[in-house]
């Protein structure tokens, strides 16, 4: 017996609840959305650890 696991990174996961907290606080469409999330996401990965 075999199950189909789709691999999923720790990245694409947090994308997800960003993109899902957008959608439900926010008017903006999915695409502008996804969009933010990986932006928003990109800025706090650069910020260093210690300030975060």
């Amino acid at each position: 017996m075999t199950t189909d696991a789709a691999f999923v990174s720790r990245y694409d996961v947090r994308v997800k609840q960003v993109r899902d907290v957008l959608k439900d606080n926010t008017e903006l469409p999915d695409d502008a959305c996804q969009a933010h999330a990986v932006r928003l996401l990109h800025t706090m990965d650069a910020i260093p650890e210690r300030m975060r």
